[in-house]
């Protein structure tokens, strides 16, 4: 089955809370608009999945909200890669593996004690975008597993 986008979040500044959007403007190296990394050099939108939320509530023994993990796209499904130069893409939108999307201390704040370390690689992966279009809850994700060669 094919994943597709279950969720996106978006953060206006660094700290604030992140907001739920049915969909969201992706413009190619910039980022998502009204997100705090739009006009980045590199960091443009990251990527989680379900199943590995759910792993981690099964460590926490307690839900992990999609949002509380400051991830922006979250997929239903897959293995989303972390090659740095593999594609991803959603809708008609391209993405770029920059690199893996380390969790950090901030977790545990969010999501409560020991989170950081239940996310431990499960925190996703961080994109560059390459082709600009709308990102939209249940559009289709296509993912490279295998990367680019290099």
């Amino acid at each position: 089955m094919t994943p597709t986008v279950v969720s996106i979040h978006i953060a206006p500044g660094r700290r604030l809370p992140t907001k739920s959007v049915p969909s969201v403007e992706a413009e190619a190296g910039a980022g998502l608009v009204g997100d705090r990394y739009h006009g980045s050099r590199h960091r443009h939108v990251t990527l989680q999945s379900a199943p590995d939320l759910e792993a981690a509530a099964a460590d926490l023994g307690r839900p992990v909200d999609a949002g509380l993990t400051r991830r922006n796209i979250t997929i239903s499904g897959g293995d989303i890669p972390m090659r740095p130069g593999a594609r991803v893409t959603i809708g008609d939108v391209e993405l770029e593996v920059v690199r893996i999307a380390a969790p950090y201390r901030l977790l545990d704040d969010n999501l409560g004690p020991g989170a950081a370390r239940a996310l431990h690689d499960r925190a996703g992966t961080v994109f560059r975008l390459l082709t600009s279009g709308r990102i939209s809850v249940g559009d289709e994700v296509v993912l490279d597993v295998v990367g680019v060669p290099g």
